[in-house]
């Protein structure tokens, strides 16, 4: 039996390679996104080693890559008693600032798009272990104001050699450096994973991120050999004052990278979400493709039982060829995981995560799940026919009549309406209020419509084609005809060719109504909300120095200035933000509604909150909020609750009680209003004249504003319309498989055709057509479950920000023609072979 498996599969290898194509997509997807995230893993795993000693000392709960370094720091007093503690050999004091950026030759940003621009004052201490800590590679250290070093690959990209003026710009009080590049100097891991890295001498930092005060951001410890990290941490935290902690370098070294990954880890819960949605549509192509050759062997697998084939043989025999296939597709997947990974390292090194250090390995974790998930589907997509097969009666299968009952489709279409009525009423039951898991709810009501709709293709998909034939029928004539007949001939399969398609397009087109209804709202929140005349803002998100702000509010024809700033903070206990503001200010560029209390009272330890914040967490006025910030734990009192939009955090304090509850003294956004009769261009070309020459700061106006804002949705949606491409081209490839089949499967129909005088070309227009209904029937079917689905998401995410709904019919318009246009060329290579059929072997072929 096993013999006759595999010359059955042998047989049919190119029918059932074809199939594999859905497999290796979608094992592509899952192998590469595990290869690139243990590529990043090793990458900052390497890095954080070398950039700590073996003990660090820091502000009590400050964590590596804490922007707030500069404004919590430790006295210079404490690295004194760290180097006589007993077990040390040496301690040095640093300064460190993660957003500070490197001007290339070309005026332009080096990095800045996700990857932090650091700066460090130099010391050539080891790091932990003893391994090599911050490295000269080239010319030598900064050692006085007006000098500093940068990591190789900076200065590659930057344009800069040793001895070249480099400037840099910071979002500490100085906001411009300049200096003479003496030298090169990279951690030991030698890679910067594309941050870029600015050595200072340690005055100058202290002088540039510290105010000149005698502290450091942390104190690098160097224990002495045969003392462990731990014995040196522990004897120096027995000396340090209250505000500051020490940690082993192994665990400040784990805490970087772990956010660091944690923040990139939806790079590989995205590229896992549409390796399910290729595996998912492979796996129609799969039922389909295994499902036709069935029914093209029913008399061949009647020989085999009449032969003494038990229906476990048979099943057998038909998984062996599904599992052979999954092999393949994995085997196949597994390589090009290897190739997706490496574009997907080319891709982010555009944006700055640059890991041309770090080669892509096969893991262990990769390759099992590679071809677990490969034979896993390729097996469940497959056990429906092979079980099928198995209960083929020798006797009904020399009969030619394949097609399936229409009880079964009646059968399929009453449990696919069951699953979209549960489906529809939990949607229904999560935007009717605050649920829990909301998430959760949101996708399986949206999964369970999907596979509702799948089971129920067969039968309402009959009125499209039947919609679809008149105009065939008046178009073509007897051959429209002709196409109209073969599709309604086995629905069941025509619906479950297009269901792949009407997937791919259901999630297209959600994304698109999601996409227009939040961009829409972008505009809408702008124009309500913001009466100001121009922002003042990071390029990259990154915060900028508050002198930029105090020198903008000194341009001529500036009357209000309105500075704003945020942080991560815990308020009771719960995970969010802290935002800060002058509320006099912004008041005149902004609209904030206060529904209780009042604005007035903002001041000192106070905070205002939304009212969404205040119904979900009970805050009323004159409550006592525990707001910590970088370890430090600061009560607010509660003085307004004001109508909840985008723009503001859940709390919202003074920009004084800010920065006593230890906010970085860093602007994210200056809110701008001109003077009554300030000539318009005179007070931007002023603003520009205060961020000259400080590239990750720029002007905006409401309408330049509100397109930056949108420029992320953008972004996301390109991003997601090439993934779901290949979606459809798996779609694509099931039409042309299912196409293929057919046209085996009516050899001798279509030779008959031919003698009763069918011309070739006719022939070609009709296996066309056929394919058009097919492409024609998913879209409708996934245009109008995206259409649904875009407008779930959007009151989804009402609450959120995405208050508006726009759905872009003329995009949707598109991707209706893109579908016949896809229909068409998907005919081209079935319709070819119909046409070249010998006549008169296609009417003698059984």
């Amino acid at each position: 039996m096993l013999r006759a498996s595999w010359k059955s599969l042998w047989a049919r290898k190119i029918r059932l390679l074809m199939s594999t194509f859905a497999i290796v997509l979608g094992v592509a997807f899952v192998a590469g996104s595990l290869v690139f995230t243990a590529a990043l893993d090793r990458a900052f795993t390497s890095i954080m080693n070398g950039t700590v000693g073996d003990v660090m000392v820091r502000p009590a709960g400050q964590q590596a890559g804490d922007s707030r370094a500069q404004t919590r720091t430790v006295p210079a007093s404490v690295l004194e008693q760290v180097r006589r503690v007993p077990g040390v050999a040496r301690a040095e004091g640093e300064v460190t600032s993660y957003t500070t950026f490197v001007v290339g030759k070309n005026g332009k940003i080096v990095g800045g798009q996700g990857a932090p621009g650091i700066a460090v004052s130099y010391h050539d201490a080891p790091a932990g272990h003893d391994t090599p800590g911050l490295t000269v590679r080239e010319g030598r250290a900064p050692q006085r104001a007006g000098e500093l070093a940068l990591d190789p690959g900076t200065a590659d990209r930057a344009g800069y050699r040793v001895g070249d003026t480099v400037n840099v710009v910071t979002s500490g009080e100085k906001p411009r450096l300049a200096g003479t590049l003496v030298g090169l100097a990279s951690y030991s891991a030698g890679s910067m994973v594309g941050a870029s890295l600015v050595v200072l001498d340690p005055a100058t930092a202290r002088a540039t991120y510290v105010g000149g005060r005698p502290a450091y951001t942390d104190i690098w410890v160097v224990a002495e050999p045969g003392h462990s990290q731990q014995q040196v941490r522990d004897a120096v935290a027995a000396v340090l004052p209250r505000d500051t902690e020490a940690v082993t370098g192994d665990q400040a070294a784990d805490e970087a990278s772990d956010d660091i990954k944690q923040a990139l880890s939806f790079i590989t819960t995205f590229l896992l979400i549409f390796a399910g949605v290729a595996l998912v549509v492979g796996s129609f192509l799969i039922v389909n493709t295994f499902s036709m050759l069935v029914a093209q062997r029913s008399r061949e697998l009647a020989l085999m039982r009449a032969l003494g084939a038990s229906r476990r043989q048979v099943t057998g025999s038909v998984l062996f060829e599904a599992l052979a296939v999954g092999v393949v597709g994995s085997t196949v997947g597994l390589g090009l995981g290897l190739v997706l990974a490496a574009g997907i390292k080319a891709l982010f090194a555009t944006f700055g995560l640059d890991l041309s250090g770090t080669p892509l390995e096969l893991t262990p974790r990769a390759v099992v799940a590679s071809y677990v998930v490969g034979m896993l589907v390729t097996a469940v997509a497959a056990y429906l026919p092979a079980r099928r097969a198995s209960h083929i009666a020798p006797v009904a299968a020399l009969r030619d009549d394949v097609a399936l009952p229409e009880g079964t489709v009646v059968r399929r279409a009453v449990a696919g309406a069951v699953l979209v009525v549960l489906g529809a009423a939990g949607l229904v039951w999560v935007l009717s209020g605050d649920r829990p898991r909301e998430t959760y709810w949101l996708g399986g009501g949206l999964l369970a419509v999907i596979l509702g709709a799948v089971l129920m293709s067969p039968v309402i998909g009959r009125p499209v084609i039947r919609g679809i034939g008149l105009g065939y029928r008046r178009a073509f004539g007897a051959v429209g005809t002709l196409a109209e007949q073969n599709s309604l001939r086995n629905p069941r399969r025509t619906a479950a060719t297009a269901s792949a398609l009407m997937i791919g397009l259901t999630l297209v087109v959600m994304m698109s109504v999601f996409g227009a209804s939040a961009t829409k709202s972008v505009d809408s929140l702008i124009a309500k909300n913001f009466t100001g005349d121009y922002v003042v803002s990071g390029t990259f998100g990154t915060p900028f120095s508050p002198t930029v702000t105090d020198q903008a509010a000194r341009v001529p024809g500036v009357e209000t200035v309105a500075r704003t700033r945020f942080a991560q903070a815990e308020v009771n206990g719960d995970r969010g933000g802290l935002g800060a503001i002058d509320p006099g200010p912004l008041s005149k560029v902004a609209r904030i509604d206060v529904q209780q209390g009042s604005l007035d009272d903002l001041v000192g330890s106070t905070a205002f909150v939304t009212d969404d914040a205040a119904e979900e967490h009970g805050y009323a006025i004159g409550d006592r909020l525990r707001v910590t910030l970088g370890g430090r734990t600061t009560s607010m009192r509660v003085v307004a609750v004001v109508k909840a939009m985008p723009a503001l955090f859940d709390v919202t304090t003074s920009i004084k009680g800010y920065e006593a509850a230890g906010g970085p003294r860093q602007d994210n956004y200056a809110f701008i209003g001109r003077a009554a009769g300030a000539d318009p261009a005179q007070v931007r070309a002023g603003l520009e004249r205060v961020t000259a020459g400080i590239p990750t700061v720029a002007v905006k106006d409401q309408g330049e504003f509100a397109a930056e804002q949108r420029e992320p949705i953008d972004q996301m949606l390109m991003l997601i319309y090439a993934l779901l491409g290949l979606a459809v081209v798996i779609a694509v490839l099931g039409i042309i498989n299912t196409l293929a089949l057919s046209v085996i499967e009516r050899t001798r129909e279509v030779g008959l055709l031919r003698a009763v005088g069918l011309s070739r070309a006719q022939l070609r227009r009709m296996v066309r057509l056929e394919s058009v209904v097919i492409a024609m029937l998913g879209a409708v079917l996934g245009v109008v479950l995206g259409i649904a689905f875009g407008i779930v998401l959007q009151r989804s995410q009402s609450g959120q920000g995405v208050a508006e709904l726009a759905i872009p019919w003329g995009r949707i318009g598109l991707f209706v023609v893109l579908a016949a246009v896809v229909g068409v060329l998907a005919a081209w290579w079935p319709a070819r072979r119909a046409a070249r059929l010998d006549v008169l072997k296609a009417i003698a072929t059984e």
